[in-house]
């Protein structure tokens, strides 16, 4: 069977007809992103209170962050290589009914070894971003496909700053499981809604799936993330954290040699090490450590008690409202950074969002006591992390070929990934480091907070740097190939857009 193949749909299944699945499709996606990023946040406010709840310590449920953490960075790439091989919707459908089953096992257990089970179930959903924007690619004409793709990136930061407050007000109101069930529900009407409207993608990439490299990736990733996550806790010192950061090396360095050699690789390094697919990887990694400062330092920051001099004292609740114009923020200026993409190209969109996050961090450094500054700061930081996520994925689209948008678009956000967890572990050093009794406990001091924000911005800058030094984008309105790969992804994409 030709890979490339229009795709019929599974025999007795009811789908949408085509005019009313091409308008449902934009949206469709955009709220399984949305849904993805809520369930990665509705834990936070749980936190404090699941070690009474679960009689377990707090070194055990922090793992149900990290395990979601880890099962994501691994299961990202993976997907996205058999979404590009066995269909992406098929697989779309079975990350967001992972994630559901997930959320189910929270309801239903108090039991933290099946809560952190759970969790890293839900892991898959992180998936769901980079599968949708190939799916967009492959359905949608190129004048429709910036700004769906900005839209379909923004619904990480949207979803992040819905779920914050919404979890808050359910664990404050209602028992915590409650808010599982109310997860399960709205996952269970994504993998329905998903399965009914969004068409399977025609184009596919043939080959053997790489068993052998998505296992190396797996350890390699498990290694990197869990040091990193850890290193805190255990000591960067530990032999524990130095062990899995070499393993982590060795690893990575068998697994290249392993992808260079493989006739249909899980990931084509080759493809990575072009410029810009490269440089457009390492922006993110950077932009993702600039972003998620943000989120980390701010709901610390508003909490902090008043006797420490500069805290607010606010509730979790509040913290949340704190965050909500940032994600309205996210969903306004998608559609800005399609049209900036569409005239000056996703590289200048990238550079600009980068220098717009360095600016929402000056503001950041010049007051963070006064509850308005904070608020502003937070949302001109979310403004430039709307940019420059929403320009990445044009970014890629445009230098791979069809075939291979959710794999490369799952590596992409992979390298997001290691920037937060780089960056959630470098803010914890910066404040652990610099903290004074406040009524007998230790609590992180201005100053301390002050420097995680220079250190975000720094890297934000570097990540403008990076930007701007990815070579020149190909006109803007080619969107369906890349430079020097235009020919080996014009067939596909043109058979893809005559399906559509």
């Amino acid at each position: 069977m030709d890979p490339s193949a229009p795709i019929p749909e599974p025999s007795g299944t009811l789908a949408a007809p085509p005019r009313l699945r091409e308008r449902l499709t934009i949206p469709v996606l955009a709220s399984g992103g949305i849904l993805m990023a809520v369930m990665q946040t509705v834990v936070v406010p749980l936190l404090p209170d699941l070690p009474r709840l679960t009689g377990s310590s707090p070194a055990a449920v922090s793992w149900m962050v990290t395990a979601t953490l880890l099962a994501g960075a691994v299961l990202t790439p993976v997907l996205g290589r058999a979404g590009d091989m066995y269909g992406k919707r098929r697989v779309l459908v079975s990350a967001l009914a992972l994630m559901t089953v997930g959320s189910v096992l929270c309801a239903l257990s108090s039991d933290i070894a099946v809560l952190i089970t759970a969790r890293a179930l839900q892991g898959a959903a992180a998936s769901v971003v980079p599968l949708s924007i190939s799916i967009l690619r492959d359905e949608l004409p190129p004048q429709r496909r910036g700004s769906a793709v900005a839209l379909m990136s923004s619904t990480v930061g949207i979803g992040a700053a819905l779920g914050l407050p919404l979890a808050a007000l359910v664990v404050q109101y209602a028992d915590w499981h409650t808010m599982f069930w109310l997860t399960s529900a709205l996952g269970a009407l994504g993998v329905a809604a998903t399965w009914w409207a969004v068409r399977e993608s025609p184009v596919r990439e043939p080959g053997r799936f790489d068993v052998v490299g998505a296992l190396g990736l797996a350890a390699a990733l498990v290694s990197l993330l869990l040091a990193v996550s850890q290193g805190g806790q255990w000591g960067w010192g530990s032999p524990a954290v130095v062990g899995l950061l070499a393993a982590s090396a060795v690893i990575l360095a068998l697994w290249w040699l392993q992808q260079l050699r493989t006739a249909r690789p899980l990931v084509d390094l080759r493809l990575v090490t072009r410029p810009r697919v490269g440089l457009s990887h390492v922006a993110a990694l950077l932009t993702g450590f600039a972003f998620y400062a943000n989120s980390l330092v701010t709901a610390q920051l508003v909490q902090a008690p008043k006797a420490s001099g500069y805290g607010l004292g606010l509730s979790i609740v509040a913290t949340g409202l704190c965050l909500l114009p940032g994600g309205v923020t996210m969903l306004l200026f998608s559609p800005l950074s399609a049209r900036i993409s569409a005239r000056r190209g996703p590289r200048v969109t990238l550079a600009l969002g980068a220098a717009v996050i360095a600016c929402g961090y000056a503001l950041r450094i010049a007051d963070s006591r006064d509850l308005w500054m904070i608020i502003i700061g937070a949302t001109v930081v979310a403004t430039g992390t709307t940019l420059a996520y929403s320009a990445l994925p044009t970014l890629i689209l445009r230098a791979v070929p069809a075939a291979q948008t959710a794999s490369a678009n799952g590596v992409n956000v992979l390298m997001r990934t290691i920037g937060q967890a780089v960056s959630s572990a470098a803010v914890a050093a910066v404040l652990v480091h610099h903290t004074s009794p406040v009524a007998g406990a230790p609590v992180p001091t201005l100053h301390g907070y002050l420097l995680a924000f220079a250190m975000a911005g720094a890297v934000a800058l570097a990540a403008c740097a990076a930007a701007l030094t990815i070579p020149g984008d190909s006109t803007p309105a080619d969107t369906t190939t890349g430079g020097s790969l235009r020919a080996e992804g014009t067939t596909r994409d043109a058979r893809a857009l005559e399906e559509a």
